[in-house]
Order: C-alpha cells, then sequence, then structure tokens
C-alpha cells in the first residue's frame, strides 16, 4: 500500500528532505498566496514563499500523481480550499503550480470552508463559499493549463 504524507503545506524543507524514499504520495494543502492573509489567519507570514520550496522538493521526489486501476500509487496530490472573498489567492496559487511543479498536478479543489472556532471575528471568512467562487477557482486552474482536479 502506498504511504501516504496528509501535511498542511507549512514543513520544514529538512522534514521533507528526511522522508525522501519514505513517502509515495505527499497530499499538502495549499492555503494562501498573500502575506498579510496567511499572517492574519494562521500566523505564518512566509507560508506561500516556504510552500513554493516544499512543493519542490515534494514534486522532485515523487513526480506526478500516478493512479492506477482507480487507485492513488505515487506523486503530488495538492488539495486547495476555496475561501470566501478569494482570500485564498487562487490565481497566484494555480499560476505556481502550473509553472513551477507541473501542468500535471492533480489537484483537489475543494468547496467544503465552512466558517467555525473564532471565524465569527472575521467577516471576511464568516460565511460559506458561493458556487460561484467555486466554479471561478476552477476557471482559474483551468486558465494556467491545469486540468487534473476535482
Amino acid at each position: 500500500l502506498p504511504l501516504v504524507y496528509n501535511c498542511s503545506g507549512y514543513e520544514s524543507e529538512e522534514v521533507i528532505e528526511i522522508l525522501d524514499g519514505v513517502i509515495d504520495i505527499y497530499m499538502p494543502d495549499v492555503k494562501f498566496s498573500s502575506e498579510i492573509i496567511s499572517e492574519k489567519f494562521c500566523q505564518a507570514k512566509d507560508y506561500f514563499e516556504n510552500l513554493k520550496k516544499v512543493l519542490k522538493i515534494m514534486h522532485k521526489q515523487v513526480g506526478d500523481l500516478i493512479i492506477e486501476n482507480g487507485i492513488a500509487q505515487r506523486g503530488l496530490l495538492i488539495r486547495h480550499l476555496v475561501m470566501p472573498n478569494g482570500l485564498a489567492g487562487t490565481e497566484e496559487l494555480m499560476e505556481f503550480i502550473a509553472k513551477e511543479i507541473s501542468k500535471d498536478t492533480y489537484i483537489n479543489i475543494m468547496e467544503q470552508y465552512r466558517p467555525c472556532g473564532e471565524a465569527y471575528k472575521f467577516p471576511e471568512i464568516n460565511r460559506k463559499i458561493t458556487f460561484e467562487e467555486y466554479e471561478k477557482a476552477k476557471e482559474i486552474a483551468r486558465s494556467f493549463g491545469l486540468y487534473r482536479f476535482d
């Protein structure tokens, strides 16, 4: 069975290097592209800069996702949660993936954002996403030549 590493996308390069040859499928979250937004909601101003380095290492290790008989065997499977009001920075994220990782990258574009916890304190994220916001995220991915997503 493939060994899957499900992670936040905010890993250290050193940890990912140690996992070389151990992990079959990397499944990182790709959350934000804006320093301001990632600082505000994750206290990680360097999130996107760190993420870009880590994704490149992951992809170098396992390549694009390989699926055989409907089962993922090896590769990079990116999860992207669409946020209200475009706060995830989908355009910048998809552009980076298409230009610096691979247009064959498999991306799970997720629509299940639900405000919980302290989201009520932030009006910009205190609602579910709309159908239009979700469709726009898929349209953005397609505009950069990405096609492997659900």
